[in-house]
């Protein structure tokens, strides 16, 4: 008995030192926010379109936008980089709208579109606007050379409310791959393959910042609008982080510190999804995700040349891409002769 009770705590002993090196790993890896480098909106932005509805935090170091009625034509606000970037760190962290924002984009972005009107290339975060009491639902898009016909979108719900408090999202872009962060979390992973050709985003971009009225599509596919009567609606940023190579607007060539940046962007914590960080994902995408382009067989039948199929995703998806549907029983009062409960199918997640 003496010896078994020794062995328990023994094995008791090792389970705490595992637990304890794990957290220690965790920790490690969670320190991600400490290593990178935030700027003043001033060293690294510029107010776009909005006019009053730009308003510069106290400390200098973020920014709200606002969308109300007195918007402009455009009914936007924004911000952009000062310069253009071939690759990079884009981040920062967001606090988005509370209450009703149905119809309500807020986007955290990279284009080229104003130098490359017809073979613009983008990558995209966008949030598409919550009725109160639901989850709240975001995309991610990336396109190269104007291939907008051919969009790889995703789309998937968060695990917090991002009204409450702020999250950081991120955007990592290099010349063989694109990941999307939400804080610590790589969401989603787009290694280059040859045959996208001009499909991958290879042209420098600026990071762009915007709120504005989508009322046509973002929220359950344009059903619920934009209420202006909960206006103003406030995104706020801060704790921004442009960490890339600059390039020079005119000749568009890199700048001479190009060299040093890109061996700093490939070695920081951010550029390697660790085993844990890929479990994480998987994890993700597995539960929250609710369409992707990938499994998309009506749009794609033979999948776009960079899609990883994850035969535990494609089990959750339909053809077109989307979440399964699912039966919900809705319990009414039993009624002699009949048997309760009424089975109803929708897609929870409906755009």
């Amino acid at each position: 008995m003496k010896m078994m009770n020794g062995q328990l705590k023994f094995i008791a002993c090792v389970l705490l030192l595992f637990i304890h090196l794990y957290d220690l790993c965790y920790t490690a890896e969670a320190a991600f926010d400490h290593q990178l480098h935030t700027i003043r909106f001033s060293e690294g932005f510029s107010h776009l379109f909005g006019e009053g509805n730009f308003v510069p935090s106290s400390d200098g170091k973020g920014v709200r936008l606002l969308l109300d009625r007195f918007s402009g034509i455009y009914f936007c606000s924004g911000f952009i980089s000062s310069d253009l970037y071939d690759h990079g760190f884009f981040s920062a962290n967001i606090k988005l709208p509370s209450n009703y924002t149905a119809g309500i984009v807020v986007a955290f972005y990279m284009s080229n579109a104003d130098v490359f009107p017809k073979t613009h290339d983008e990558l995209d975060i966008e949030f598409l606007g919550n009725i109160k009491g639901k989850a709240w639902r975001f995309q991610t898009n990336v396109y190269g050379n104007g291939s907008t016909s051919r969009g790889r979108e995703e789309r998937y719900r968060l695990w917090f409310d991002p009204s409450k408090e702020f999250h950081r999202y991120s955007i990592f872009w290099t010349s063989t791959k694109i990941m999307f962060y939400v804080d610590e979390v790589p969401i989603r992973e787009m290694v280059r393959n040859e045959e996208m050709g001009g499909d991958y985003p290879s042209k420098p971009m600026s990071l762009y910042a915007t709120i504005w009225d989508a009322s046509s599509w973002a929220t359950s596919g344009g059903k619920y609008k934009v209420n202006y009567k909960y206006a103003p609606f406030i995104s706020e940023f801060n704790d921004l982080v442009l960490h890339g190579c600059t390039v020079d607007p005119i000749e568009q060539l890199p700048t001479p510190s190009c060299f040093e940046k890109t061996s700093q962007l490939e070695s920081a914590t951010y550029a390697t999804i660790t085993p844990r960080r890929r479990r994480a994902m998987k994890k993700f995408r597995q539960k929250y995700m609710y369409y992707s382009y990938c499994y998309d067989t009506l749009r794609y039948p033979i999948p776009p040349p960079e899609c990883e199929i994850d035969p535990s995703v494609r089990n959750k998806l339909m053809e077109n891409g989307r979440l399964r549907f699912t039966r919900r029983h809705h319990s009414r009062p039993r009624v002699a002769g009949q048997i309760s409960g009424n089975i109803h199918y929708e897609n929870q997640y409906e755009d």
